[in-house]
């Protein structure tokens, strides 16, 4: 891994939040100013004292003095309107930011390849979304708000204490490169730290989605206890981080105040005996104490926003680089017809990464245009891993796929899928109305299409029996509704998309009888006229299909019909005699 030092890692962060910045400088800048003038407040109070002391309490000069109040009242008036409008704009460009940040993030996400979920963990995708996004800008803006506000405030009051007495002034410089080192031996430490809390935190939330996914087999298996170990694992790992972090934080911070009240006593003790000469007065003395302890919080502060900075460093690269990570392949340019043809494949191999061996092994397929084509097989033959392929979830590895004699990739992307609807054993349905999800492929649909798509899929008697019909929300995956009642939510989704090419992931294999009839029912009418890839399971629900394709260990070992492929005796007989035996 490259490493970087702090100053180019903190040039790279400003360097990627710079174009999410861009629209919004107008507000930078007023934020910026803001941030100025609440900096040089500080400066200027502690100047102020020093006409009250000489004048009024050494001299007994009232009249010399008798606008210094108002000019306080008014400098706090004016720091306080600073103030507000600095927290103001920098809370809405920070919020801007993140806003923006986390659409990218999810808009990426949502481009990258199939393969890349099957390789990463959900819980650091969302992590990287939920927590990062504000990490970031939160690092981004604590590090300008300390060199526009504190790093004035401070510069400020050095001058100031340059002014009344540069000779004091220079012995708060002995300090400052002892905290320069204090903090750069610090440095490493709480960045390897933050980077393991990023990791940890995308733990707890793979952690908690799968305990919630999986609420039923948790429950059913006793499983509580073990997924509660785990989440108690990670938790007091962050819990230690989190802590040993902290620790790190209070030793910089406690050893900057220490060399900090050194060097103010010395200063004090160096005053006193200067106080007795004419040239320094007692308002000198009391508006260097001041300005030296109002320097007290500024250091403070730019010391402890180290531990903050690290964290966004260590976040910054996690979302950047995941935002230039290469989207799915959309190269081609042609438009996919309306009436696409034939599909087949060409000594197709398809190998996963980092598999032992090819999950297909050069198979040849034609599946004729209006015909429906069963895969059928053990678990594991390969009947998924050539569905996939057709809408181009995963790209070959060699041979060529043609869709009406064009090879795929020719194909613009979106064209190729939006002439493509999928039914699957596993349905996916959204947090939603019926009514959304089964319009989710086609947005622009009426509400009579939407209901005769319903009624299509054998779907509305049991929709206008619920209270709110259409409007009914599903719950989380469609968990309100039976399994044969998302199977016919999802078939009415692919009837109204009307697509040419339809994609039968097993589509009936667990549901009971009752609902398997309803099902099949409105599967043969979503089939008909159209190019149909079925997977099946249960053998009987494919007997009429065009053609059966019979894969074993990535290969196909048999095809034709169903008659035919009993009388062969074959691999499709003897797994057909082993359902029906049973």
């Amino acid at each position: 891994m490259k490493k970087h030092s702090d100053f180019y890692s903190l040039r790279e962060l400003y360097r990627n939040l710079y174009p999410y910045m861009s629209k919004l400088l107008g507000y930078f800048f007023i934020s910026i100013f803001a941030m100025i003038a609440v900096g040089i407040a500080g400066p200027w109070f502690a100047a102020l004292l020093k006409p009250i002391i000489d004048n009024g309490f050494v001299d007994k000069n009232i009249e010399a003095m008798k606008w210094v109040p108002l000019e306080i009242i008014g400098l706090f008036i004016l720091r306080g309107i600073a103030n507000y409008i600095n927290e103001y704009t920098s809370a809405y460009i920070s919020n801007i930011m993140v806003q923006n940040i986390q659409r990218d993030l999810f808009a990426k996400m949502m481009m990258l390849p199939i393969g890349y979920y099957s390789e990463h963990s959900r819980g650091h995708m969302v992590s990287r979304i939920t927590n990062d996004a504000r990490s970031i800008t939160g690092a981004g803006f604590d590090v300008i708000t300390i060199i526009a506000k504190d790093g004035v405030t401070v510069l400020g009051l050095l001058c100031w204490l340059f002014w009344l007495d540069w000779k004091l002034t220079l012995i708060t410089f002995v300090t400052i490169p002892l905290i320069a080192l204090l903090v750069r031996n610090i440095n490493s430490r709480i960045r390897k730290l933050a980077s393991r809390a990023q990791n940890g935190m995308g733990e707890v939330v793979q952690i908690l989605t799968e305990a919630i996914d999986g609420t039923r087999v948790v429950r059913v298996y006793g499983g509580q206890k073990y997924e509660a170990g785990r989440f108690e694992k990670v938790n007091k790992e962050l819990r230690s981080i989190a802590v040993r972090r902290q620790s790190y934080t209070s030793i910089a911070s406690a050893s900057t105040q220490l060399l900090i009240a050194t060097s103010l006593s010395a200063i004090l003790y160096v005053a006193a005996q200067r106080a007795a000469h004419a040239g320094f007065t007692a308002g000198d003395f009391m508006s260097f104490l001041t300005a030296m302890l109002m320097m007290f919080d500024p250091l403070k502060r730019i010391t402890n926003v180290n531990s903050v900075l690290q964290g966004g460093i260590i976040a910054a690269t996690s979302v950047f680089s995941f935002l230039k990570l290469k989207d799915e392949d959309n190269s081609g340019t042609i438009t996919m017809s309306d009436e696409p043809g034939d599909i087949e494949l060409k000594d197709v191999v398809l190998k996963y990464r980092d598999a032992e061996k090819n999950a297909l092994d050069h198979i040849d397929l034609i599946i004729k245009k209006g015909t429906v084509v069963a895969l059928v097989g053990e678990s594991g033959c390969g009947k998924t891993s050539t569905a996939n392929l057709i809408p181009r979830f995963f790209e070959i590895t060699s041979g060529q796929l043609t869709i009406d004699g064009i090879d795929i990739n020719k194909y613009e992307l979106t064209s190729l899928r939006s002439k493509m609807a999928l039914v699957s054993q596993d349905v996916v349905l959204f947090n939603d109305t019926i009514e959304n999800n089964i319009k989710y492929g086609y947005p622009t649909a009426t509400r009579e299409q939407i209901i005769a798509a319903a009624k299509a899929a054998n779907a509305w008697g049991f929709i206008e029996k619920l209270s709110d019909g259409l409007e009914t929300f599903v719950g989380d995956m469609g968990m309100k509704l039976s399994g044969g009642q998302r199977q016919r939510i999802a078939i009415a989704r692919a009837l109204l998309k009307d697509a040419p090419i339809l994609i039968l992931d097993e589509a009936t294999s667990a549901l009971d009888s009752e609902s398997e009839r309803l099902v099949q029912s409105a599967l043969d009418l979503l089939m008909k006229n159209r190019t149909t890839i079925v997977i099946a399971h249960r053998l009987s629900t494919i007997e009429k299909a065009d053609n059966i394709i019979v894969m074993h260990e990535g290969k196909i070992v048999e095809q034709g019909k169903h008659k035919f492929l009993l009388q062969h005796n074959g691999r499709y007989a003897k797994l057909y005699n082993m359902q029906y035996d049973q």
